[in-house]
């Protein structure tokens, strides 16, 4: 199976805490203005890169994981084999993306995906609501939620910084 991959960023500390690989993947319609990664828009852009190739980074590497893009949730059900690669490594996942949380849970292909994944950093990025001093986000729009805790109680619920 193969992904379709704009950039891969070994060591990065900006998406997640502690040292991170970031996947960024091809491919998204928000299209926000003020996009910090506008090259990502186009699917089209990129390498094509297996499954195995990304496990073989992630094994090497050895940090958790964030899927950025673009918009990895565009993959659907095709990034379960990925985040269960990714979790039988012993790692833990974040995805951004420019759904929210709601959109995410009423769309089957898209909520599937979910329980494998520790942060959903969700919503569009807003340019009016940008604010560098956010941790992990760039508007003020965007929430960390903590997938295990939202799916438990049914109501979001906000990653901590003390939770880690």
């Amino acid at each position: 199976m193969d992904y379709r991959i704009l950039d891969l960023v070994r060591g990065t500390t900006v998406d997640g805490p502690g040292f991170r690989t970031s996947i960024y993947f091809s491919g998204c319609r928000h299209k926000c203005q003020g996009c910090h990664n506008p090259q990502s828009w186009d699917f089209s852009s990129g390498e094509d890169m297996s499954l195995e190739a990304l496990l073989d980074i992630i094994r090497e590497e050895d940090f958790d994981v964030t899927l950025s893009g673009g918009d990895p949730l565009y993959q659907g059900r095709k990034l379960i084999p990925l985040l269960e690669g990714i979790r039988s490594l012993g790692h833990s996942i974040w995805i951004y993306t420019g759904f929210s949380w709601e959109e995410i849970a009423e769309n089957p292909a898209m909520a599937d995906i979910l329980s494998d994944v520790e942060v959903v950093v969700d919503g569009p990025f807003i340019e009016s609501l940008r604010d560098p001093d956010l941790l992990f986000r760039g508007s003020s729009n965007q929430r960390l939620i903590s997938v295990e805790e939202t799916l438990k109680s049914g109501e979001i619920h906000l990653w901590d910084n003390q939770d880690n």
